[in-house]
Order: C-alpha cells, then sequence, then structure tokens
C-alpha cells in the first residue's frame, strides 16, 4: 500500500495556499475605473510612439471664402464628428476595462481546465487499455485509478467556473452569456438554441455525471476483482469501458464546443473536439509517466520496469505527433480558404499572441521528437520526466491560446494571477490524485493479465 507522505502532503497544501492567495491578488486588482484605463491607454500610446494631428489650416487655407460662407454647416459636422469620437473613444476604454476584469477569471478558468483534462484524457486511455484487453498496462492501472480521482472535484470546478462568470460575473468569459450581446448579434441569435444558461449547464452536469460514474464503477470492479475468484468483474469492466468509449467520443466533442470552443461564438471548426481530445490524450498519458516515475523514486512499483515506461513514452511521442498533424490541418484548412467568419480566429493569435501560439509547437511537438525518437532515451527516466514537463506546459499554453483572445485579447500576460492558479490546481491534483492512491494497493493483482504484464518484456 502507498503512503501519501507528509512531505508532499504539506507541499501540495502549500501551493494551494499560495494559489489561493495569487487568485485573489489577480481579483482584487483587476478592477480599473475608467480614469485608470484611459491614464494607462495614453502611457501606451506615449510610449508606443507618435500621435496623430489633424492640420486644419492646411486644409482650409485654398478657399477663406468658401469656409466663412459654410462655416456654420461646418461647425454642426464638427460638433457630430467630435461626439462620435468621444463616444469611440469611451467604448474603447470600457472595452479594454472589460478585458482586464476578464483576465482572472480567464487564468483560473484555464488553469482548471488544464488539470481536469488531465484526468480525462488519463480516463479515456484508462478505458481504452481495458475495452482492448492489453496486456503491458495492468500494473500502471492504479496509478490511472489515481490520477482519475481528480475528474469529478476538477469537472465540477470547471462547470461551476463557467457559469458563475455569466451569472455572478459580469460575462467575464462567454459573450453569449450577455443578454445585451445577443439582442444585437444575429449570429449569436442563430445559436441561441444550443449557447443557453440552463443548456450548458444541464450538458455539463450530464457529462460530467457519465464520466464520473464510468470511473466509479471501473474503480469499484477493479478493487472487488482482486479478492474475487471469478472473471466476473473482469467482464463488467470490459463491458462498461466499451460503452464509456462511445459516450466519450460524443460528450468529448460536445464539451470541447461548449467550454471551449464557445468563447469564440462566431467561430468553429470542425476538427476541434480531435483536437482538444489529442491535448488532453497525451496531457493524461505524460502524467502517467511521471506519477510512475515519482512513485518508482519512492520505492514503489518494483514490478514496473523500462518495457512499461519505453511504451507509455512510446505513446507520449505518437500522440505528440497526432496533435501536430490536427492542429497543422486546422491552421491550414482555415487559412486556405480564407473564409472570413473562420480566419479571424488566427488573425487575433498571429496578430496578439505569436509568441505563444508558434512557441507550443516548438514544446509540444519539436521537443518531443527530437527527445523521443530515439527507443533508447525512452527508457531513461529523468529524460522521460523532462519531456514531460515540457509536454505539459506546452498544452498549458495550448488552452491558454484557445481562452485567452476571446476573453482578455491583447491584454495577456503570464503574471500572478495565471501563476497562482497553475499553483492552486497543481496542489489540489496533487492532494486528490495522491490521496486516491493509497485507497488500494499499487498492483491490480486480481485482473487476469496482470501476470502478462509483469513479465512485459522486449
Amino acid at each position: 500500500m502507498y503512503t501519501f507522505s507528509s512531505k508532499l502532503k504539506i507541499f501540495s497544501i502549500v501551493l494551494i495556499i499560495l494559489g489561493a492567495v495569487g487568485v485573489g491578488i489577480g481579483f482584487s486588482t483587476s478592477h480599473k475605473s475608467f480614469e485608470e484605463v484611459e491614464t494607462l491607454l495614453a502611457e501606451e500610446s506615449h510610449h508606443g510612439g507618435g500621435h496623430e494631428e489633424v492640420d486644419s489650416h492646411e486644409a482650409t487655407s485654398h478657399n477663406a471664402h468658401a469656409e466663412e460662407a459654410s462655416h456654420a454647416t461646418h461647425d454642426v459636422h464638427s460638433e457630430v464628428s467630435a461626439q462620435g469620437e468621444a463616444d469611440e473613444h469611451t467604448k474603447h476604454i470600457e472595452h479594454v476595462q472589460h478585458q482586464i476584469a476578464n483576465r482572472p477569471w480567464a487564468a483560473l478558468y484555464v488553469a482548471a481546465f488544464f488539470f481536469m483534462m488531465i484526468s480525462l484524457g488519463c480516463l479515456a486511455f484508462y478505458a481504452i487499455q481495458i475495452a482492448s484487453q492489453a496486456g503491458w498496462s495492468p500494473v500502471l492501472f492504479r496509478v490511472m485509478e489515481g490520477i482519475t480521482a481528480y475528474l469529478l472535484p476538477g469537472a465540477i470546478i470547471v462547470l461551476i467556473i463557467a457559469v458563475a462568470s455569466g451569472t455572478i460575473g459580469h460575462y467575464n468569459l462567454f459573450i453569449w452569456m450577455d443578454p445585451e450581446v445577443v439582442a444585437h448579434d444575429k449570429l449569436i441569435q442563430g445559436k441561441s438554441g444550443w449557447l443557453n444558461i440552463p443548456g450548458f449547464a444541464i450538458r455539463g452536469i450530464i457529462f460530467i455525471a457519465g464520466w464520473s460514474l464510468y470511473r466509479y464503477f471501473a474503480r469499484k470492479f477493479s478493487v472487488a476483482q482482486d479478492t474475487a475468484e471469478d472473471k466476473s468483474n473482469f467482464k463488467k469492466s470490459f463491458r462498461i469501458a466499451a460503452g464509456f468509449l462511445v459516450f466519450f467520443i460524443y460528450s468529448e466533442s460536445m464539451m470541447s464546443w461548449d467550454w471551449i470552443m464557445s468563447v469564440d461564438p462566431h467561430w468553429f471548426s470542425t476538427l476541434f473536439g480531435w483536437y482538444v481530445f489529442a491535448s488532453m490524450f497525451v496531457s493524461g498519458i505524460t502524467a502517467i509517466a511521471l506519477v510512475t516515475l515519482y512513485l518508482k523514486t519512492r520505492g514503489y512499483l518494483e514490478f514496473v520496469n523500462a518495457n512499461h515506461l519505453h511504451d507509455v513514452a512510446k505513446f507520449m511521442f505518437a500522440i505528440s505527433i497526432f496533435w501536430t498533424y490536427l492542429w497543422f490541418s486546422q491552421f491550414m484548412l482555415i487559412w486556405y480558404s480564407n473564409i472570413p467568419e473562420e480566419v479571424t480566429y488566427f488573425v487575433s493569435r498571429f496578430n496578439d499572441y505569436k509568441l505563444p501560439f508558434l512557441g507550443m509547437v516548438v514544446l509540444n511537438f519539436v521537443f518531443p521528437l527530437l527527445m523521443l525518437m530515439n527507443a533508447d532515451y525512452k527508457r531513461m527516466p529523468w529524460f522521460v520526466v523532462m519531456t514531460g514537463l515540457v509536454i505539459l506546459f506546452g498544452h498549458y499554453i495550448d488552452i491558454f491560446n484557445m481562452i485567452m483572445p476571446a476573453t482578455v485579447g491583447d491584454r495577456w500576460f503570464i503574471g500572478i494571477p495565471e501563476i497562482g492558479s497553475i499553483l492552486l490546481f497543481a496542489g489540489l491534483f496533487i492532494l486528490v490524485v495522491f490521496t486516491a492512491l493509497t485507497k488500494a494497493p499499487l498492483l491490480a493483482k486480481g485482473y487476469p493479465l496482470i501476470k502478462e504484464s509483469e513479465e512485459f518484456h522486449y
């Protein structure tokens, strides 16, 4: 049995406290007054260089008599123009004000979704192993079950943040939750049958219930099989895994539309569900590798050998390539077709997010490709850990790029709200996962294929 070390537990609690403080600072400093934002923009304009002037004398010096004849009309037009400019100025400041207020909400949401998707990706991988009756992976089942323990609290937190942002918040994440925006937007009105808060919440509850029920029964049958005298629990696990995977395919796609894609309600991609799946799948597999290697360093999982590590790293490598294929397919097809309502998604990211947008391709494709292509490197624990940390960071940036442009625009930064949110959910993730690992033996000894898994070699 695994024992949750007091040092690691204290470490996770410290992370939660530090994260909560950071999140609190983020929210407390995000409400800027009109005058503060106006001053901020003036300073940015000054540092950005230059201002525009209209030389009215040059424009009117050619015909002074005509100017005098139309003086009254000119005054009227000037007043209207000045009023229009003042209105635009006010709208721009209010828009920036709203973007700054959105930032702590978006930072919290990105981190919450990131750690939730690690758990969900791990659950999908676990179900695939059982449904395919894989012989290499059963020694890792208890690690997978521990990681998936975070799914229920993690998913509930994501849903609460999303709904709260449009109820107690000021529509900080999803503009389709704002009745004023919907009233003046024909496109969102056309999608209102799907994009409405009650439907959003109900679908979210259904997704979470389905995932959590599968996780509950899969875990129950897994533990029961340890002391069973027959294979009935194994057979039940196989059947529900097959059924869950069907539910997962549909629910994961709809979840990605609701929880991620709808922050840009004017945009859509038919590849988006697969793209989000690839990101969560490789993140979940990477977490399995990191938790396994941590437990190995603490003297546990003596039955896990270099061959198991090699196969996990091989999946990390393969799904990183799959993610890149989907990333490029989505980008290339949309960019090439140049349809306005589609290409604006990438225009905003190239204009304001070029470093994280292109940087994540290096983190999620180039780095894993170079590090894990060699079979020998896949068997080196420190190499897999280093690559895994880079992959996780890269997919955090991936989620960051999905959420931030639509919520905070060019007001993004990796600062206290973002770091605080990561620490908060990282601490919670560690606390939940490693507590779950203490609840059952780390070897699923009753699983029919466990002997094959223990003796797995090339």
